[in-house]
Parts: structure tokens; sequence; C-alpha cells
């Protein structure tokens, strides 16, 4: 399994980032697969997820409204679009994969599978 996380960087506050993750080596269809985050110092954090079908999104209460997360499955890649940035949202943001059957109680002990992580910086 690889999970490519890009489109990490840096970012002055009210700006706006596009994740990207590529996904292989497993039915993509079949999972949900979300972003979680982790700051120094913190836990890592489910920041959003979405299931393959119906589709169905789960999001953080810190970013619902500003991120969106979405998929292609014929390209096997989601995407999580940050808009309205705030320093606090500066973190290494990881893409997973989470075990069948979780859903909605997605948490970073039901991942399956992690991405390497790719860092968002917020600056004030």
């Amino acid at each position: 399994v690889q999970l490519v996380e890009s489109g990490g960087g840096e970012v002055e506050a009210g700006g706006s980032l596009r994740l990207s993750c590529a996904a292989s080596g497993f039915r993509f269809d079949d999972y949900t697969i979300g972003w979680l985050r982790q700051a120094p110092g913190n836990e890592r954090e489910v920041v959003s997820g979405i299931a393959s079908r119906p589709g169905t999104t789960y999001y953080a209460d810190s970013v619902k409204g500003r991120f969106t997360i979405s998929r292609d499955n014929a390209k096997k890649t989601v995407y999580l679009q940050m808009n309205s940035l705030k320093p606090e949202d500066t973190a290494i943001y990881y893409c997973a994969v989470f075990y069948r059957g979780v859903e909605p109680d997605l948490t970073s002990d039901y991942v399956a599978w992690w991405g390497q992580g790719t860092q968002v910086t917020v600056s004030s």
C-alpha cells in the first residue's frame, strides 16, 4: 500500500492550500479515506474523512465550513481543499485509510494505512 501526499507548504493566515493523496496497492473504492494532522506537542487528530459509497463526508468541528474533502475514484486520489487557513491549522497532515465499517467513528486508532505526511505552516 502506498499513500503519497502532496500540496503542503507555507501560507499566510486567510490563505488556501490543496492537499492531494495518491493511493495504490489496495481496492480504493472499498475504503473510507481521510486526513489527520499532528501539531507539535499534540496528539494526532482526525480532520476529515470521505466514504466511497455514497461519498459521505466527515469533518472536525474546527475545520467545518473551511475545509472540503473530495475523492476521485478513477484517479485513486483524495483531496483536501483548505480555505481561510489559521495559524492553529499548522501541523503535519497525514493521508490515512480507515478500517472498513468504523464509520462514523473515525479516529487514529482505526487507521489501517498511513501516508508519510506533508507539512502545512500558516503564518500570522
